[in-house]
């Protein structure tokens, strides 16, 4: 679904008779019947709803003039806690249109009672979190139009069963942004009166089925981001399609021919596949209407270039990634007269067709050069007067920006990340006083000195990776419309400025900052990420950053930090990320009334080399996100800051994380769904490891180390399948090392050293290929990778997992089995034995001969043979 929003034009043009009700206030329902007034009340009980806006005129109730039942009910944003089966809402059965979008339901399940509501002919529960699958109840919505359940959890396979292939009316579907994991039905093909269809943003595998050709009324599909794969998709029937968006996936092959001949076809997305070969473009390039040709990341070779340039009609055109090593003359683009928007990146370009007199569609608003070894500043550009966005990040650009750049009227983003310009051309006042600029990026140059002044009109700078000197300016105090600063890996020196609420982004990480951090969020602060890590900063934490609601990450790691463990921080029910590492924070981490932590969206939380002290209650790790199989995906703490006008992301503003992961200290840019991790290694924890951290199903990394953590070590770590990384070295653990361990398919390190283990190694691919000094320190501990062999010694039984009952019903009869066996050999050879020495004295005397205590030995053994035989013969035949 790249590229485009989605919108439900169905539902604009719905009319329901009736007057429209101010949401939840009684006294506005004029026309409700009461019965229908009453059982309102009783929904908006259910929820927390002050996030209900009274002035946001798209929530409300309508109800019918002359029957007075609810007909229409729109909720957005605004209503907070568990939709339950037993809710009011199903007791309105007339209802024909019901819009609950980006609600929080807290992960409860889609409730099978919306079958009830059978007249319903919109419905969408997008942005909600629902979990689970598709209802078989809906099956019951025989009048639904258009069903949207985009942008939740819902998972499991999309089989030939499921109730959505028997809502035969619907004309508007989409699933997108979900977690369906399965083929794709042909069923698909059944609901043929769809006119706009997304399945983007899923698991979907295979070849899309032939029946898709059957849906003819289709005018927009869209099947990006799944796995995909074979041959292009059989859509040429499709004769209304006007928009195809097919973006990641494997598809292979070439583009059918008659493709770009659909009369109607307007948009098409094909980027990030395997796709080979050429294009081919009608005679008369005026009958083809494409506008957007979306190529990029593909196999494409040079010479599906000559053919675009017939298509006259482009404004946006993207051919990033070619498969040529050819430089590429632009001059082919000279026919394009509407293009705007242009992505050529990671290609090798001519430096003669981006001279000032370069025949160059002069309308191009937005213009992509990134990694196409440019070594001096486009002078293209001076012609473009249109232009509001440039990007050529990653080339080799050398000296200054030129003082032209900031005098093109329109121009907004500037991004030149990874080049080596060391400084601006001509006076810095020319860019300080631009009013257009909005997003300026200049990571990983070379710049030196003190920061200059930034534009007037400034949204996001970000200048990283660079060697700024001097105290931060307060000019940037000034700045109202600056939300995103990111000065991080530079040399600044000096306090953090007294303006930390202006942001919504602030990222000061590795330089020399000194004081501490400004107590200065009094008002409700939009802050979302704070990091400034790696400074001198001292002091405690800002208490007022209980106002900063919508604070997702925040990193104080390797400062000189004097505060007791931030609890007062589990309030701020968004943050997902807090890092405390190498400070000086001291006491318990356990909350006073010894329950769970607390902080429900927590993913990662990092707190080691500090001086923190206590014991882990049981149920420490209990409600946190990290718990649940699906993660919220939106919103990643990594922000995208502008867009173009054809959505595609051009600027992207991401955080940092610095975490012991797999043994070594590892920096990586931090993605909300890439990972959850939890480091309290380095402190003075004691008592045992609570069992609750086996709730953590996405836990990926998991240091305990060098602390003072005894008992077993968690029968529950066996349950964590997704983790890679596990770190419980320098403690005083005790017992056996569980063996689900050596079951963790993911498990890539794992480090138990200088505790009190004993027993077996447990055995397994992940366990075998580690080092010895993984479980060295551990004078019990037996079987590879030590050289100590555990064969002769006296083990413990290694810990298992709890059994279900069948299993351990099964055991119970194993040991049985091996009790009879042993008892039956013992006496079995006991009477072999003294048949021997009644009746045969003289063979006895044979055997024994003068050496008695030797062939004494030999003739237990020989009774042991008997007794092993016999053993194993009733083992066998109890099993």
């Amino acid at each position: 679904m790249s590229g485009l929003h989605l919108i439900l034009p169905s539902i604009l043009l719905l009319c329901c008779t009736g007057s429209a009700s101010s949401i939840f206030s009684e006294e506005s329902f004029v026309a409700c019947h009461p019965r229908h007034v009453q059982a309102l009340t009783q929904f908006k009980n259910e929820f927390d709803t002050r996030g209900c806006n009274q002035s946001d005129y798209s929530n409300g109730v309508w109800c019918d003039n002359s029957t007075g039942a609810v007909t229409k009910l729109e909720l957005k944003a605004c209503l907070n806690g568990p939709l339950k089966s037993n809710s009011s809402l199903f007791q309105f059965h007339e209802l024909r249109y019901l819009v609950l979008f980006h609600n929080n339901f807290t992960s409860s399940s889609v409730p099978s009672e919306f079958g009830n509501l059978n007249k319903l002919e919109v419905l969408s529960l997008s942005f909600n979190g629902f979990l689970g699958q598709v209802p078989s109840s809906f099956s019951n919505l025989s009048s639904l139009s258009i069903l949207d359940l985009s942008n939740n959890h819902l998972s499991g396979p999309l089989n030939s069963n499921s109730s959505l292939f028997g809502l035969h009316h619907l004309t508007y579907l989409n699933l997108a942004y979900n977690n369906f994991i399965s083929s794709l039905p042909s069923e698909f093909g059944n609901l043929n009166k769809i006119k706009v269809l997304s399945l983007s943003f899923n698991g979907f595998i295979g070849k899309v089925p032939p029946t898709i050709s059957n849906i003819t009324l289709l005018t927009e599909l869209y099947l990006s981001n799944n796995k995909l794969n074979g041959s292009f998709p059989p859509v040429q029937n499709l004769t209304k399609l006007s928009i195809l968006v097919f973006s990641n996936n494997n598809f292979t092959g070439s583009i059918p021919s008659s493709l770009l001949t659909m009369p109607f076809l307007t948009y098409l997305d094909l980027r990030e596949n395997h796709l080979t070969g050429s294009i081919e473009v009608p005679n008369s390039s005026s009958s083809s209407r494409l506008e957007g040709l979306l190529l990029g990341n593909n196999h494409f070779e040079r010479k599906i270039l000559e053919p675009i340039s017939n298509l006259v009609n482009l404004t946006d055109l993207d051919l990033s990634f070619l498969n040529t090593s050819y430089p590429i003359d632009l001059s082919f683009l000279s026919s394009l007269k509407s293009l705007v928007a242009l992505d050529i990146s990671t290609n090798n370009i001519s430096p003669a067709s981006l001279r000032s007199d370069t025949d160059f569609p002069l309308n191009v608003r937005m213009l992509q050069l990134s990694d196409c070894g440019i070594s001096e500043f486009p002078n293209i550009l001076k012609t473009l007067q249109n232009l509001e966005f440039i990007e050529a990040s990653h080339n080799r650009i050398k000296g200054k920006i030129p003082e032209w750049l900031w005098s093109l009227p329109r121009l907004s983003s500037v991004v030149l990340i990874n080049n080596s310009i060391n400084g601006y051309e001509g006076s810095t006042e020319v860019q300080a006083n631009s009013t257009s600029m909005l997003v300026l990026n200049l990571d990983k140059n070379c710049f030196e000195g003190a920061l200059p002044d930034l534009p007037l009109s400034i949204s996001v700078f970000s200048a990283s990776y660079n060697s700024f000197t001097g105290e931060v300016p307060l000019s940037i105090c000034n700045r109202s419309s600056l939300t995103a600063l990111d000065l991080a890996y530079n040399n600044f020196t000096g306090p953090i400025p007294q303006c930390l609420s202006n942001f919504t982004l602030f990222n000061l990480r590795k330089n020399n900052l000194q004081g501490s951090i400004p107590d200065m969020f009094y008002t409700d602060s939009c802050l979302q990420s704070l990091d400034v890590g790696y400074n001198r900063l001292t002091g405690k934490l800002p208490r007022s950053l209980l106002n900063c609601s919508s604070l997702g990450f925040l990193s104080v790691d390797n400062n000189r930090i004097k505060d007791t463990f931030p609890f007062w921080l589990k309030a701020l029910t968004n943050l997902r990320v807090l890092t405390l590492r190498s400070n000086k924070f001291y006491g318990s981490i356990s909350p006073l009334d010894q329950g769970p932590l607390g902080f429900p969206e927590l993913q990662i939380l990092e707190i080691s080399a500090n001086n923190f002290t206590g014991s882990l209650p049981p149920n420490f790790f209990e409600n946190w996100k990290a718990s649940s199989l699906t993660m919220n995906q939106e919103g990643a703490l990594y922000m995208s800051n502008t867009m173009n006008p054809y959505g595609r992301n051009l600027y992207v503003f991401k955080n940092h994380i610095d975490l012991r992961y797999k043994g070594l200290h590892m920096e990586q840019e931090y993605v909300l769904t890439s990972y959850s991790a939890i480091d309290f290694s380095g402190n003075l924890l004691h008592g045992q490891i609570s069992e609750s951290i086996g709730l953590l199903k996405e836990l990926i990394a998991l240091d305990f180390s060098n602390n003072a953590f005894t008992g077993h070590i968690p029968l529950s770590l066996s349950n964590l399948k997704e983790l890679e990384s596990l770190d419980l070295s320098r403690n005083q653990l005790s017992g056996t090392i569980p063996s689900g361990l050596g079951s963790l398919s993911f498990l890539a390190y794992i480090n138990v050293s200088h505790n009190q283990l004993k027993g077996e190694i447990p055995q397994g691919p992940q366990i075998t290929g580690q080092s010895k000094s993984s479980f060295e320190g551990n004078s019990g501990l037996c079987g590879l990778p030590l050289d100590e062999s555990c064969f002769g010694t006296n083990l413990p039984p290694t810990q298992q997992p709890k059994q279900e009952d069948g299993e351990e019903e099964g055991a119970v009869l194993y040991w049985k089995a091996v009790a009879i066996g042993y008892g039956s050999g013992v006496f079995l050879g006991l009477a072999i034995a003294q048949i021997i020495a009644s009746y045969k004295p003289e063979w006895l005397a044979k055997i024994t001969g003068p050496n008695t205590r030797r062939n004494c030995w030999d003739f237990l053994s020989l009774g042991l043979i008997f007794e092993y035989l016999s053993g194993c013969y009733l083992f066998l035949f109890c099993v």
